[in-house]
């Protein structure tokens, strides 16, 4: 499996190297026609003034036997790296600019197509093999001599150079481009390298971190730095709030296993030594009937933290089920659980105080679940009433929201305390751990309740006075 840095890397350098092969290719072309383009009109600026010099010695019947006329030929051919053929009208070489007394050149007859296309176009094709003088290739051009009497051509100029000059300038030039290039490519790939390798290694430390979490080590986070790009950065933080979110959850879970075995240890302990008391004699029988009854009791209860825990378990996977659901007044719900806490509030003489609108406040929701968060707050609200203060029911409506409040009057509750009340098993008073009428489950599911319906419950303490509010959603 290839690497990220491989990847990039090969990326790069096949990039490099096609827009080198590209620049190369395109530079040598150019510079090739170039020259070419050069030559060629140089050749042909020098057949027009050869044959021009030709028309003047021609004038004067001397053209063939001038001792002046030769010299200016191998004159030119010295200066301008060329060589000039004078031909007569059927191709026959006359004169040759070669120092040669004894050219070999006189006496050949030039291709009748090479003179047929200068005859044409009043000029030869720009590379050509001249066929029976020169057996390379070269740049060539050809011009008409024509007769200042008649106007008819009474032969040929042929200017040509070897192209070998030329090909060596390429060459040259090739190896100018050539070592520049490969110096420009070590150097964009070794900074293609040095660039890959910082943009891979904040990857490896998120997969290193990655693997670190996975073995276990929880407070693994991966480091955000202002060298990483905004990107890496990014999946950093995301990477380590994912990371601290399920730090939380593990927290919540092993503590959510320590409270629920902390709760069953002692009504399990209590049930098993009663039921061992009775089956080996230690109770004695006219007793057995009171601690069977203790044993139901915590039986009971252990039946009620099952099923409030399968509520609970419930609510949060499905929801609340539409169907289920009712239209019903939320001042009628809250009286009606008030009536069942009458013996309570007697017993502790408390002083109680109702403030519900005078007309309905309609909502739509299960009614037996909201009836049970009515039933837990009051419940909480009641146990930790001094005996003789104050409780209150506030509901009110703004807007299309309505917000029911319990008040009582008691010990403050901590304000760092407010935020865990709706915890599972969290109990304020951690001396209620033993607290046989509770599990700290009921402010939880009354939170859970009022999530689903769309609501939200908050609680607040102050100069002994505690209220615990809840919102929900209002209907016509």
């Amino acid at each position: 499996m290839k690497t990220t840095f491989s990847r990039q890397f090969t990326m790069i350098a096949a990039l490099l190297l096609v827009c080198m092969l590209i620049t190369g290719i395109s530079f040598l072309t150019l510079m090739r026609s170039s020259l070419q383009t050069q030559a060629v009109d140089t050749l042909r600026g020098n057949a027009e003034a050869v044959a021009n010099l030709a028309r003047a010695y021609d004038s004067a019947g001397a053209l063939e036997s001038s001792w002046d006329f030769r010299m200016s030929l191998s004159f030119f051919s010295e200066i301008g790296g060329a060589e000039a053929l004078v031909c007569d009208e059927t191709g026959t070489v006359l004169l040759c600019s070669c120092s040669e007394l004894s050219c070999s050149h006189l006496g050949k007859t030039v291709d009748p197509a090479f003179t047929a296309a200068i005859a044409r176009g009043g000029k030869a094709p720009e590379t050509d093999i001249l066929h029976g003088i020169y057996d390379e290739p070269r740049y060539i051009t050809g011009v008409c001599i024509s007769s200042d009497a008649t106007g008819e051509t009474i032969g040929y100029v042929i200017v040509s150079s070897a192209m070998t000059q030329t090909l060596e300038l390429v060459s040259h030039s090739v190896a100018l481009f050539l070592y520049p290039a490969m110096i420009v490519i070590v150097i964009s790939l070794a900074a293609a390298t040095f660039f890959s390798r910082s943009q891979v290694r904040p990857l490896a430390q998120v997969a290193e971190t990655a693997r670190r979490y996975g073995r276990g080590d929880l407070s693994a986070r991966v480091e955000v730095s202002e060298k990483n790009t905004r990107e890496i950065n990014d999946l950093a933080q995301a990477f380590n709030a994912m990371a601290t979110s399920l730090e939380e959850s593990e927290q919540r879970r092993q503590e959510f296993v320590a409270n629920v075995s902390h709760e069953l240890k002692t009504p399990m302990t209590t049930i098993g030594g009663y039921i061992d008391g009775m089956l080996d004699g230690t109770i004695p029988p006219e007793k057995q009937q009171h601690y069977m009854q203790i044993v139901s009791s915590e039986v009971r209860r252990l039946s009620r933290l099952v099923r409030n825990m399968l509520d609970i378990a419930r609510m949060q996977a499905q929801g609340i089920d539409e169907s289920r659901k009712t239209r019903f007044d939320l001042g009628e719900a809250m009286s009606d659980v008030l009536i069942t806490f009458e013996q309570k509030i007697n017993a502790k003489h408390l002083q109680v105080s109702v403030d519900l609108p005078e007309k309905p406040v309609w909502t739509r929701a299960e009614r037996d679940s909201i009836t049970q968060v009515f039933y837990n707050l009051l419940d909480n609200a009641i146990k930790f009433c001094t005996p003789g203060g104050n409780l209150s029911l506030f509901l009110s409506v703004k807007s299309s929201t309505a917000c029911a409040v319990v008040q009582n009057t008691g010990p403050t509750i901590a304000p760092e305390e407010l935020p865990l009340l709706f915890d599972r098993f969290h109990k304020a008073d951690k001396s209620r751990s033993a607290d046989r009428e509770g599990w700290g489950l009921g402010l939880y599911i009354a939170k859970t309740i009022v999530g689903a319906h769309g609501g939200d419950i908050w609680a607040e303490s102050e100069n002994g006075v505690t209220r615990f509010s809840f919102t929900l959603p209002v209907v016509r």
